[in-house]
């Protein structure tokens, strides 16, 4: 945005101008950029779930409850008596998962227990098929 007022040298021409106008350039990029950002679609951060509609029927039996509890050892516990090892843990939810009317099983794990412990009933429970298994006793690790 300058004028060339006279040469250094003297002479009554002008010099040339070795500066490139950079103005249209940047134009066009400014350009693309607004396109760019109109054509990208907006990015949602959400799972779409299909839900059923209405309210559900009222179950005609209470559900049957197994707790499984996993100590601070790992030592796991069905129901109140203590499993040997994660084969008869397996084998408890193997009779389980064969159920055509499944029954529920809740986990409470220790709050000192190792994660690799209960990683491993929960693991075992949903390869052998178990459908009703939920965590319980979550708020003693808000702490």
């Amino acid at each position: 945005m300058g004028m060339n007022v006279g040469s250094s040298s003297g002479s009554d021409e002008p010099e040339v101008m070795m500066d490139v106008n950079t103005t249209p350039l940047i134009d066009v990029m400014l350009v693309l950029l607004v396109m760019l950002i109109i054509t990208i679609p907006i990015q949602l951060h959400s799972v779409n779930l299909d839900m059923p509609a209405g309210n559900p029927p009222p179950p005609l039996k209470e559900p049957v409850v197994h707790e499984v509890f996993i100590d601070f050892d790992g030592t796991v516990s069905w129901d109140g008596v203590a499993l040997a090892d994660q084969a008869s843990v397996e084998a408890k939810l193997a009779e389980i998962a064969a159920m055509a009317d499944q029954e529920e099983v809740h986990i409470k794990p220790n709050k000192l227990v190792e994660y690799g412990n209960v990683a491993a009933v929960m693991a075992a429970a949903q390869r052998l098929g178990v459908k009703k298994m939920g965590m319980v006793g979550n708020e003693q690790f808000l702490n």
